[in-house]
């Protein structure tokens, strides 16, 4: 006798296998190979002058302490975390010996936690501090493989040590290709620390942050620990005009520039048809600026017409602000195509002006230039396929999915039906 239980289990069992049938499978062939893991340094001043207490009511280096338990809670399993520290040991006036104070305190490799915060809790503010030798030792302690490679230097002082100038170590350290980033954090910095720590990460791709709290900078090195987990592709430097017909003309890629408060940059991007560009832009609050501030990114015809945009506000403190937009250029109609042609064949590219404005300002003494950093997103994949009724309606490459669904259910009906009417006829016979 065929009870409910069987029945259940066969549509189950059917609308089971139309689900496979019908679904793509990914094969295990082919698939790319494991990436090596991101290695990533932190490199902690420990030199005398962390024992001022203007951080939250607290010492800089209790501040740092803090900052890296909660650091080292958080960091990805998958990347290999080393601590290096300047100015840790040595308290003497001999200016050779301060600066050679430079030493790995855990080293690089899968963490363990525990080991790690002990290491950290022993620190005390000591000696001078030499940055230039512990950008070398940790480049060093970074050396070998392919994975992404960081080095987030925490410090409170301009380097003590010339002539051996940390900036020219990190256009060194740039110069020979290893893709090694460095990233800067100042803390409660003065403008020579803030110059000095800007120049080294400008020279290597990376970011410079100034901190005044615990909370930044355990949530910035965390930022910058994530970053390196899931990499971006080094930006490459432009420098945006003050009208789109001098811009640059831009490719797909990352880029980074500096806008100073309250400017306007314009970039070129060639979109052909069938294309939809997507562009974003984060212009990043390196210094105190004042509260109620904005960033613009519009796409403009080259005559000026607006074509969409994208804004975002904010207020208070912030390190980053984005926004970013999305237009979609129609396919070019057979009976337009001929003479709309490039020297490759192909439909002519619409030249898309991208305006870049925010509406930062600065408070009393602080310093405007260098401009703020700018990264600008540009991309352009193949745009819908406009004459998909599917696509039309909104759903796109899934409209499989649906009709699977509509099917599966079609025959799960269907069967359900037939089962219930042969139950009835052997019922009446018995």
């Amino acid at each position: 006798m065929i009870t409910r239980k069987w029945l259940a289990a066969g549509v189950c069992a059917l609308l089971a296998a139309l689900s496979v049938g019908l679904s793509p499978t990914t094969a295990a062939a082919g698939e790319p190979t494991a990436k090596e893991p991101p290695k990533v340094e932190l490199v902690l001043d420990v030199s005398g002058s962390m024992r001022a207490t203007d951080i939250d009511g607290t010492s800089r280096m209790a501040a740092a302490k803090q900052a890296f338990n909660e650091v080292i809670d958080a960091v990805p399993d998958e990347v290999l975390l080393g601590i290096r520290t300047l100015g840790a040991t040595y308290p003497g006036d001999d200016r050779q010996l301060g600066c050679k104070d430079t030493k790995q305190l855990y080293p690089v490799g899968k963490l363990d936690r525990t080991e790690a915060k002990t290491a950290v809790a022993t620190l005390a503010p000591t000696g001078w501090t030499p940055i230039g030798p512990a950008l070398l030792g940790a480049a060093a302690d970074l050396d070998g493989g392919n994975g992404t490679r960081r080095i987030v230097l925490i410090t409170d002082g301009e380097d003590t040590c010339a002539p051996l100038d940390p900036c020219e170590v990190a256009r060194d350290i740039a110069a020979k290709g290893i893709h090694l980033v460095v990233d800067t954090l100042g803390l409660v910095p003065d403008a020579k620390t803030r110059d000095q720590l800007t120049c080294i990460a400008e020279a290597t791709g990376g970011t410079y942050t100034s901190v005044q709290h615990t909370n930044e900078l355990s949530g910035r090195v965390r930022q910058l620990v994530d970053r390196a987990a899931d990499p971006v592709v080094t930006p490459v430097a432009t420098q945006g005009a003050a009208a789109c017909q001098a811009a640059p003309l831009l490719a797909p890629g990352l880029y980074s520039d500096r806008e100073a408060f309250g400017e306007h940059r314009w970039y070129r991007v060639a979109v052909r048809p069938g294309q939809e560009l997507r562009a974003s832009v984060s212009i990043a609050a390196d210094r105190a600026v004042n509260n109620d501030y904005g960033v613009l990114l519009r796409a403009t015809t080259v005559h000026g017409r607006e074509i969409v945009r994208g804004s975002e506000a904010g207020t208070g403190r912030t390190d980053v602000i984005s926004t970013g937009l999305r237009y979609p250029k129609g396919p070019v109609d057979d009976e337009e195509e001929e003479g709309r042609t490039g020297s490759d064949g192909k439909p002519a590219a619409e030249t898309v002006c991208l305006q870049v404005s925010n509406s930062f300002s600065a408070p009393a003494g602080v310093k405007t230039t260098p401009g703020m950093p700018v990264e600008l997103t540009v991309d352009l994949v193949d745009g819908p396929d406009r004459s998909s009724d599917a696509a039309a309606f909104g759903l796109g490459r899934g409209w499989w999915f649906l009709a699977a669904l509509v099917l599966a259910g079609l025959l799960a009906g269907l069967v359900w039906g037939w089962i219930s009417r042969w139950r009835i006829s052997v019922w009446r016979t018995n």
